[in-house]
């Protein structure tokens, strides 16, 4: 008799060409976090330029269109992304009384994280990130100025500078990275030797006497690496809110 119960195949063995073939992988859902997460990944390897609904649906392998369901365009996924990265820096509770010391260390961690995330920095400097983090690193630098003593307007004006400071130096040194790789080096200490060389070597050609500073003093021009140029631009915008703040202390 014939077993039709569709639960055996009647002893007949499965081809070999049949046991090779892999199961077939379902894919995972697409979400918004899966798309960031995606596009973060892209942008960290290959640079902002490269970062694209195209490309990010390729890593994900599916198409565009399915991104379209979930994230609105290209720009709201950047502001994803950048709020993403955000949110990997960490805040201590405020302290109006170490405003200054808290602002520092608020700088370099924001600095930290920026640089680690290629030139995800550029993000910010063409609009007004309105994510949950960027609005919880802003609630804290602004709340912490205005109880500190500073009156609202010049805490929004001094948190504007500090940003830019924090932001625009993050993405210059995205720059140099992304000229690293492009000529193949992997040492950063290697390429920014050369790098400042080629900057001496073209200053000691000058004319000394059309500009004899620059050529004079080249040495001092490039004796600080990027790190040390960032602490003495930061030192220089806390001194001068420091400057602004009332003599008496907070209200």
């Amino acid at each position: 008799m014939v077993d039709r119960s569709g639960s055996g195949n009647d002893g007949i063995p499965v081809p070999p060409w049949r046991r090779s073939r892999k199961p077939a992988q379902l894919k995972r859902q697409l979400s918004q976090e899966r798309i960031v997460s995606a596009g973060l990944r892209v942008l960290d390897a290959e640079g902002l330029d490269a970062l694209s609904m195209r490309r990010v649906a390729q890593e994900l392998d599916t198409g565009p269109a399915s991104l379209y369901v979930h994230v609105a365009n290209k720009e709201e996924l950047l502001e994803l992304i950048y709020d993403r990265v955000l949110g990997e820096i960490e805040l201590p509770e405020p302290d109006p009384g170490r405003w200054r010391e808290q602002l520092h260390a608020y700088a370099m961690e924001a600095h930290r994280v920026l640089s680690g995330h290629a030139d995800v920095a550029r993000a910010a400097l063409a609009g007004v990130p309105t994510g949950e983090n960027s609005l919880r690193a802003g609630e804290f630098v602004f709340g912490l100025l205005i109880e500190a003593g500073m009156p609202p307007r010049e805490a929004s004006l001094a948190m504007d500078r500090l940003t830019l400071h924090i932001v625009g130096d993050a993405y210059e040194g995205s720059l140099h990275y992304a000229r690293m790789r492009a000529a193949g080096l992997r040492d950063a200490r290697v390429y920014f030797e050369s790098f400042a060389g080629q900057i001496a070597d073209y200053y000691r050609a000058l004319p000394a006497e059309r500009f004899p500073y620059l050529r004079g003093f080249v040495d001092d021009l490039i004796a600080d690496d990027g790190e040390a140029r960032f602490r003495y631009g930061l030192d220089l915008l806390l001194d001068g809110i420091e400057a602004r703040m009332p003599k008496d202390g907070p209200p």
